[in-house]
């Protein structure tokens, strides 16, 4: 080998390491921020076979080998049987994982086709079925957790969904108690970004399975709030980390929400307020608490 490609692949080897680095210390922050697991947890690690949740199992089991608590973890797919689906792919990866996982087959996918009109989106009432047959695995395995493979771009685009079409200040958030009250949901690739784990899915060489039900819809009101969103991170940079950080820095008395903020009960204190009236603070923002720290000078 000659010294070129000798350096190409020391920087690559450095580049990857530093990679894994940074997705282990943003997993692990936000696993810290929000508790998402504590010791004994049984966590179920939702795996599609996209680069995310891929990622996402990746990472705890590196995070689990050096925890300071002991935590379990399992591995369950969903086989929404829908054509094409290469079925044998999760399985002979999960062997070479050695940890318990779960193929869980369920024809969802016909469902889905026989009730959305042709044309129209399928996301919502995919991600419905989906959702209750992981409830229901998830008591049958005992877990105490279940983990999805959101990240910070998707947060994001949930946001800006929800702001544009529904009508709501609503995100994903990084902890919640599914909606059937029986789970605690955990999201803890929330301080990761999209491109973070696209090139981490390369550099491990994850054997992706691309969602062909859905994700290849073009029509999707999300892919055009994420190319909203890239193209504001192109000619603006920092713009989309500083709209991530306000997520955690909220101040209802200057919303419109009574439920929050008990605006009829206000009454003048006679004592100085600096932030009382001020719609816009010009002042450099200081990282919201719970945000994560801005990457590491190396």
């Amino acid at each position: 080998m000659n010294a070129p490609d000798h350096r190409r692949l020391q920087r690559q080897a450095y580049e990857a390491n530093k990679l894994e680095k940074r997705l282990r210390r943003l997993v692990g922050q936000a696993i810290g921020d929000y508790d998402m697991i504590g010791a004994g947890d049984r966590v179920m690690v939702c795996l599609s076979g996209g680069k995310d949740s891929y990622g996402l199992l990746d990472v705890l089991l590196k995070l689990r080998a050096a925890a300071p608590v002991g935590f379990d973890l399992v591995a369950v797919n969903l086989d929404q049987r829908h054509p094409g689906f290469p079925e044998h792919v999760l399985p002979e990866y999960l062997r070479t994982l050695d940890i318990p996982f779960h193929i869980e087959v369920q024809d969802t996918h016909s469902i889905v086709k026989r009730v959305i009109p042709q044309g129209r989106t399928m996301c919502s009432l995919c991600s419905r079925l989906r959702r209750g047959v992981l409830y229901r695995v998830a008591r049958e395995l005992g877990a105490t957790r279940i983990a999805l493979g959101h990240h910070r771009d998707d947060i994001l685009e949930t946001f800006f969904l929800n702001l544009f079409f529904g009508g709501k200040l609503k995100a994903m958030p990084p902890k919640l108690v599914s909606d059937d009250g029986q789970h605690v949901v955990i999201r803890p690739l929330a301080y990761v970004e999209e491109r973070d784990l696209a090139r981490y899915a390369e550099v491990r060489r994850f054997p992706i399975i691309p969602c062909d039900l859905c994700g290849s819809q073009e029509n999707l009101q999300r892919k055009a709030v994420k190319a909203m969103l890239r193209e504001w991170e192109k000619r603006h940079p920092g713009r989309v980390e500083t709209i991530f950080r306000s997520l955690a820095n909220v101040t209802p008395s200057h919303l419109l929400d009574r439920a929050l903020f008990d605006f009829a009960g206000l009454a003048a204190t006679g004592v100085p307020d600096a932030a009382g009236d001020r719609a816009f603070d010009p002042e450099p923002l200081a990282p919201a608490a719970g945000a994560p720290a801005p990457e590491d000078a190396d």
